[in-house]
């Protein structure tokens, strides 16, 4: 079972990895953009993005690795289209971290608000 449990979490951190790995560029989210609009071959795309074949064919791979998109090819053209691939765990992830930060920061407006407290109590014997 621990050994099931340790597979799913390092499954998990790599699933993670490749998303985020692949949302960080600019170029690869415009391609899902892009591909949200219509499914294009990597050649439309490189033109698009003013780049290489090359460059493209290496942008839509990390986007297929992370299951971003999927490519088929018909004779000599690769079509690149949305993948099935959503991004529940990756929503889940950020949230969970966004109520960490919500609670820590729930925990610093008590401390300020008793710290104000205190200044105006103690500005007041000093009268």
């Amino acid at each position: 079972m621990r050994y099931i449990l340790n597979h799913m979490v390092q499954y998990m951190r790599e699933r993670l990895d490749a998303s985020f790995a692949a949302l960080s560029d600019a170029t690869r989210r415009g391609v899902l953009e892009q591909l949200g609009r219509a499914d294009a071959s990597i050649t439309e795309l490189a033109d698009k993005f003013h780049m290489t074949l090359t460059g493209m064919k290496k942008h839509v791979g990390v986007l297929e690795h992370a299951g971003f998109v999927t490519t088929e090819k018909v004779g000599r053209v690769r079509t690149c289209k949305l993948g099935l691939r959503r991004l529940e765990e990756e929503a889940a992830w950020i949230e969970s971290y966004r109520q960490l930060w919500d609670a820590r920061f729930d925990e610093l407006d008590k401390v300020v608000e008793e710290l104000k407290r205190k200044e105006k109590v103690d500005g007041r014997k000093k009268r």
